[in-house]
């Protein structure tokens, strides 16, 4: 596969991804050099990265817990502890290997330690290969609030090894999934048609999908790096989405949702949103939920949780002004951003989730 030209660093696949890491090792004088991962990565995926790296650099593996809810600044302390005690410098290099929590994570620690060290992603699950490692944004949570504090910053490059899918769970490949169709509903109608029929995708050709995806969110990262336009279309679904996901991570009742199935949610509410401005047709929107329905088990919603979910709203970074900023989509495969939405509409689009 091409490699993808993004903003001043490329996308490079499968084998071509190795050969040119081994060429940057090569021609980049650098002093050592830390892998970032989680329990996970540093069980699955790791022994199949370490024998396709060709360094004689100095190689330490610094590994944190898996999961969101150690995606917070503590964590970052402690790895910027362990890079201080190991001799990192303003030479070293860091690789991010793993899912998006790692990809955020680590890029932000590299991006301030020492005022910025250079770092490469490898992202490891679906949803990071499509969403995560492209773009530049790093960061961490605050508290319950996603992605509270980072910085957009970029790496030297992002390699997508589509073999690492195969340590992944279902569960995990349908929350990957939810951006895919994400990038279809907002840019590409032809895209959002191939998972209608999720029985007549060819998973053998599952690279094809997912080098559509970075293609997708890597054009419209390209028009708007600091998101003041049209990067907000990305937004589609996150808005309520997101404080969905913080509200069932900080609940003690609930099960804790993976990113896509919270997103999965906050699309067909956000498309009932579009139908009720006039923005899609009821066809559109029968098409959308059903298809999005045929692929994640319904997430129970009580009237007690909707409240708190709305406050959730007030912190989104995504609000402007102290208002709630929602990006909807006008008709499949465009979008249109900066919109307001009172909060009847909100609650009916919850309502409708339902039935």
């Amino acid at each position: 596969m091409q490699s993808i030209q993004a903003n001043n660093y490329l996308v490079h696949f499968n084998q071509n991804a190795y050969e040119a890491l081994n060429t940057h090792l090569k021609e980049n004088k650098y002093s050592n050099l830390f892998i970032i991962v989680d329990n996970e990565t540093n069980e699955h995926c790791l022994p199949k990265f370490l024998p396709l790296l060709e360094t004689d650099l100095t190689i330490e593996i610094i590994e944190f817990e898996s999961g969101e809810i150690n995606k917070n600044i503590e964590t970052c302390v402690e790895i910027w502890n362990v890079l201080t005690e190991l001799g990192a410098d303003r030479k070293s290099l860091v690789i991010n290997l793993g899912g998006g929590v790692v990809t955020d994570l680590g890029g932000f620690v590299a991006s301030t330690f020492k005022r910025g060290v250079d770092f490469i992603n490898i992202p490891t699950t679906l949803l990071s290969m499509v969403d995560a490692s492209v773009g530049g944004k790093t960061g961490v949570d605050l508290g319950n609030l996603k992605n509270q504090i980072g910085i957009i910053n970029v790496p030297q490059m992002v390699l997508i090894d589509t073999d690492y899918l195969e340590t992944l769970s279902q569960s995990e490949m349908r929350s990957g999934l939810a951006e895919m169709l994400k990038h279809g509903l907002i840019y590409d109608a032809a895209y959002w048609r191939q998972f209608l029929d999720l029985k007549s995708i060819d998973y053998a050709d599952f690279d094809e999908l997912i080098y559509r995806s970075v293609e997708i969110k890597n054009e419209i990262v390209i028009q708007d790096p600091t998101e003041k336009n049209i990067r907000k279309a990305l937004n589609f679904g996150h808005t309520l989405g997101h404080a969905i996901e913080s509200y069932f991570l900080e609940s003690e009742t609930k099960k804790t949702l993976l990113h896509g199935e919270a997103i999965a949610i906050g699309m067909i509410l956000e498309s009932y949103i579009s139908l009720h401005k006039n923005l899609i047709t009821a066809a559109e929107y029968a098409e959308i939920k059903a298809a999005i329905k045929n692929i994640y088990d319904d997430v129970q919603v009580e009237e007690n949780d909707i409240e708190p979910i709305l406050e959730l709203l007030i912190h989104d970074k995504k609000n402007e002004y102290g208002l709630i900023q929602f990006a909807l989509i006008e008709g499949i495969g465009k979008i249109k951003i900066n919109q307001s939405v009172e909060n009847k509409l909100i609650l009916d689009a919850f309502e409708d989730y339902k039935s």
